[in-house]
């Protein structure tokens, strides 16, 4: 084990990927080699669509983990990012969330230092000082003295963002596989169309695993077999490249009736045909405007990007930690340029089953929360993440925690444990 390795991160011999110590949920020393490793080591992390930069001078306030980054489309047409502190005293610059600088400026309320959308220091106020006194040396280079700068990517109208110089391309970090799906979703220019923001009580790497864990679905997410939107005898499966990305697909179309059988025998809530009807069936009105039979996709880029289809209903979902028992989930609704008033009003009435208070997701919060709160004190035990077997990667079927192991082994190569 690496010398520096907190003791918290060591995982019971012969247990592999299927027993992770909860004390690497609660433990801020894990958090902070996090910090290094993951986040501001050879990972793309997810910043902005190209569409919240519509013009020069557009700029966007986000994070990498949780350091402070700004977005920022220049005078040149190009998308630039870089730390949100200050090279003077260490101040936050840009404190707005979105906007638009007019003269292509970013300015340091503390002392005024300027900089421009590429980070570059261009103002600084009685550098040469006041009447002969006082000043910046003489030798003082405003070009040595740059906001820490980001290297982004542009791919497919989405924004990606890395410190390490280590991090391969972006089709390369995401594998083969995972790239086709997200090229199946960016199909065509975007529009935002909303965004919602909710903080959870709980460590951002249980939100990690619920998003690569067909499971659940059927049995936290009742909404999703009471109105027939996902059951775990329909078809599809989970795809894995890199051991951390990950898709989660559904066919409602293909439904194997030997399984489905055994979903009505298994004494569950996860069949309850006829049972309920909705008030508003219009809700789960919709059109089917992708050239393949796929309903639902969970895409999940490994550490900070979720991208969903459900349904008519399109959402990046970016997972920024806060700290060890906390994190932000910040949600971008979208649909594309060229969608019919018909279509847009799908996705708008369809942005009720997910985000924060969603028909479909708001369980995942509290059950990331519940998790948080239950392992308070529980370090030395661990999770039980054998179903569908020990292996790790692709299924084709629901009853996995494959891609969960594999996303435990990505991590344990990241940590260098």
């Amino acid at each position: 084990m690496n010398a520096i390795t907190p003791p918290h991160l060591k995982w019971p011999a012969g247990t592999d990927h299927t027993a992770v110590p909860y004390s690497i949920f609660n433990s801020r020393e894990v958090y902070d080699l996090e910090q290094k490793k993951i986040h501001n080591g050879p990972t793309w992390n997810y910043l902005s669509t190209e569409a919240e930069l519509p013009e020069k001078g557009s700029f966007k306030s986000t994070y990498i983990g949780d350091t402070p980054v700004v977005v920022t489309r220049g005078q040149d047409n190009e998308i630039y990012a870089w730390v949100n502190r200050c090279a003077h005293r260490g101040a936050e610059i840009c404190r707005e969330r979105h906007g638009k600088s007019e003269d292509g400026a970013y300015t340091c309320v503390y002392h005024q230092w300027a900089f421009d959308a590429k980070g570059d220091l261009r103002g600084v106020p009685f550098q040469r000082g006041l009447g002969g006194k006082g000043g910046m040396p003489k030798d003082f280079a405003k070009d040595q003295h740059s906001l820490r700068k980001v290297r982004v990517v542009n791919h497919l109208g989405v924004i990606f963002g890395t410190f390490s110089d280590e991090t391969p391309d972006i089709e390369t970090y995401m594998g083969e596989d995972v790239a086709y799906h997200f090229k199946r979703i960016l199909k065509g220019p975007i529009e935002v169309i909303g965004h919602t923001r909710q903080y959870i009580a709980g460590n951002w790497k249980f939100y990690s695993e619920n998003t690569k864990d067909p499971y659940h679905a059927s049995l936290l997410h009742l909404f999703h077999p009471t109105f027939g939107i996902y059951r775990a005898s329909l078809g599809g499966g989970t795809i894995v490249n890199n051991d951390v990305h990950s898709v989660l697909w559904v066919e409602n179309s293909k439904e194997d009736e030997s399984k489905l059988s055994d979903v009505k025998s298994d004494n569950t809530r996860t069949y309850q045909e006829g049972t309920y009807q909705l008030a508003d069936p219009s809700l789960l009105a919709g059109a089917k405007e992708f050239d393949d039979d796929t309903t639902t996709v969970i895409f999940s880029l490994f550490p900070s990007l979720v991208v969903h289809q459900i349904q008519n209903t399109l959402a990046f979902r970016q997972i920024l930690p806060k700290n060890e028992n906390e994190f932000e989930l910040v949600w971008t609704f979208f649909g594309y340029a060229d969608d019919t008033e018909e279509m847009r009003n799908f996705r708008l009435k369809q942005l009720n089953l997910v985000g924060p208070a969603g028909l479909i997701s708001m369980e995942d919060g509290e059950s990331t929360e519940l998790c948080q709160k239950a392992i308070v004190r529980d370090g030395n035990y661990t999770n039980v993440l054998e179903m569908g077997g020990v292996g790790t990667g692709t299924d084709d079927h629901f009853v996995t925690e494959g891609a969960i192991r594999s996303l435990w082994k990505g991590y344990r190569k990241m940590m260098d444990v």
